[in-house]
């Protein structure tokens, strides 16, 4: 494709070679760069692309996108420089795949809960509808029922447009893909023509990046200040930031609610194990998922569904049939009676909407025994809360050790130790090895007791030292609990 071609939309300051050269491929990691390629010298934050300019040339690159130029040029190659390398970068990627978002329709999802479960529930619905469908998720991307690995919540923008190029190719209609915080900031999304976006709600998360509530706050309201007039703007009412993600959108807005006066209302009838009973827009379903954050997962995937012009009754009817996302509120029942949950709760308020879910349902004289742990080279504020929400709402608690990363195990649960009260010490335990915290508390069960695995959820690995090591919260929960008499 033609370097002038790419550059449509960028914004240049300067340009030095050919404008008319041809560009064969895109390249974020200098590795990569070979013969045709334009490679984007990006500032990261652990290494600044500038170093590698040199070292691309020489490897063939045909152009390199840059926001200051070297010193020194090398023949052959066409240097442009911009404002934004990351900026470009996006905008490029979508130029170079011929702009695959604005071929089928794209519906953004974010927030701090609940973005995989609305995704998921989307795309399966819409797949029921009879509908090619694309989903990008944190557990898995699908091209209908072709499933392709997931590596970050929102991939770069060239696996991100390349993977959109393919949903076009396979004829979807439409794709329902989670936000990230740290794509809006880093501008993964930049090019892409969006139809709509969905907020579910903000909590305690990721201050290792953005290191304020405020900024984290910004960067979610970023999505919706940048959609534009044609699209539609679904926000959770309740949440005490909702509105807040619609101050500035030109999107036409909307709202979902369980509490607040808004445009799609539901009420929790009844809330078992065996599901929801609720009522949407005057009208009763029993749905198999459990717990009111999921009436406000479902309620906000009828309510995009309504906006994009599907029919009421159709729609509740296949949600009441629909399992959600995988490690969400996981559950199986052993032969003992034990109940076993597993769920991807990582945050302090995810924690407690598990928790409080369960409080809401149990008869009252099981325990509820938590495993818990929090993730190495993150948000290490979160960790004491985490463990205080757990013992809290818990009879027993087992703190353990989750990804921790390049982080000693022990040291993340001793910053955890310290959210845990001395009236609350008695019921806790830390084990930092995860299979010995999940068998431990398949051990400490008795029949009808609830135990919940929370912080992997959906998760097949456990990452240590920058190995990932296979480890299934389900497989050894599952495991252990058959093993109980």
């Amino acid at each position: 494709m033609k370097l002038q071609d790419l550059l449509y939309g960028v914004a240049i300051k300067s340009l030095v070679g050919q404008p008319d050269i041809e560009v064969a491929d895109l390249a974020l990691d200098s590795r990569a760069v070979k013969n045709g390629t334009m490679f984007f010298a990006i500032k990261g934050t652990a290494v600044d692309g500038h170093q590698f300019i040199a070292q691309t040339a020489k490897a063939g690159a045909a152009a390199i996108i840059c926001e200051e130029m070297p010193a020194e040029f090398t023949d052959l190659v066409t240097y442009v420089q911009v404002e934004n390398s990351s900026v470009a970068l996006g905008q490029v990627a979508s130029n170079f795949y011929g702009n695959p978002s604005t071929k089928l329709k794209l519906i953004g999802i974010t927030g701090t809960n609940g973005k995989t479960t609305i995704a998921t529930l989307l795309f399966q619905l819409f797949r029921e509808l009879g509908y090619n469908v694309g989903l990008i998720s944190t557990v898995q991307n699908h091209i209908n029922d072709n499933i392709i690995p997931s590596t970050h919540t929102t991939p770069n923008p060239i696996a991100l447009n390349a993977l959109l190029n393919d949903m076009v190719k396979a004829k979807c209609e439409y794709c329902f893909m989670e936000v990230s915080s740290h794509a809006v900031v880093q501008h993964r999304i930049e090019g892409l023509n969006f139809v709509g976006g969905i907020f579910s709600n903000i909590t305690h998360d990721h201050l290792d990046f953005h290191k304020t509530f405020d900024s984290y706050l910004k960067a979610k309201k970023t999505f919706f200040d940048q959609l534009p007039k044609s699209t539609f703007a679904l926000t959770n009412a309740d949440d005490k930031n909702g509105m807040v993600m619609l101050q500035n959108t030109k999107a036409s807005k909307k709202s979902y609610a369980l509490k607040q006066m808004a445009d799609f209302k539901a009420k929790v009838v009844e809330n078992k194990f065996s599901g929801l009973h609720l009522d949407i827009d005057e009208t009763e379903v029993f749905f198999k998922m459990v717990g009111s954050f999921n009436a406000y997962n479902l309620l906000a995937a009828y309510g995009t569904a309504i906006l994009l012009d599907q029919d009421k009754l159709t729609v509740l009817t296949i949600l009441s049939t629909l399992a959600g996302a995988e490690g969400r509120f996981d559950y199986t029942v052993a032969k003992s009676g034990v109940i076993g949950i597993v769920d991807y709760a990582h945050t302090p308020d995810a924690v407690q909407n598990v928790l409080s879910t369960i409080a809401n349902i149990r008869k009252g004289t099981e325990q509820v025994i938590t495993v818990l742990g929090c993730g190495g080279d993150r948000d290490k504020t979160k960790r004491p809360i985490m463990a205080q929400v757990a013992c809290d709402w818990s009879d027993k608690v087992i703190l353990t050790s989750d990804n921790p990363r390049t982080e000693n195990p022990q040291e993340i649960i001793a910053e955890m130790e310290k959210g845990v009260s001395p009236t609350n010490q008695r019921k806790t335990l830390s084990i930092a090895d995860r299979r010995e915290a999940i068998k431990t508390a398949c051990h400490l069960a008795n029949p009808g007791d609830i135990i919940l695995v929370a912080g992997k959820g959906h998760e097949k690995y456990q990452e240590i030292n920058g190995v990932k090591h296979h480890f299934d919260d389900k497989e050894v929960l599952t495991e252990q609990l058959n093993q109980i008499n």
